[in-house]
């Protein structure tokens, strides 16, 4: 039974990190440096309508963007290689 609830909570993730990405934020730089804002917003996304979710964070989305862009994330992977 716990594998049914662990792997719902995976789909929910990936579903959540999707959006983000759909929204130019990077889940892998938002994770790293505010973990507890990435769980918040997680379970919030997992349960409203991903619209209820955007008019409900969309100041703050877009402060995250800024912090947290998909691009930056692209450029960190490739300073690193």
């Amino acid at each position: 039974m716990e594998n049914v609830s662990y792997n719902k909570l995976q789909i929910m993730e990936e579903e959540f990190k999707n959006f983000l990405r759909s929204k130019k934020i990077s889940p892998k730089l938002l994770k790293e440096a505010e973990k507890d804002l990435f769980e918040e917003w997680l379970i919030l996304f997992s349960a409203v309508n991903p619209k209820s979710f955007v008019m409900q964070k969309l100041y703050l989305i877009n402060d995250i963007r800024r912090k947290y862009h998909l691009d930056k994330e692209n450029s960190t992977t490739l300073n690193e290689a």
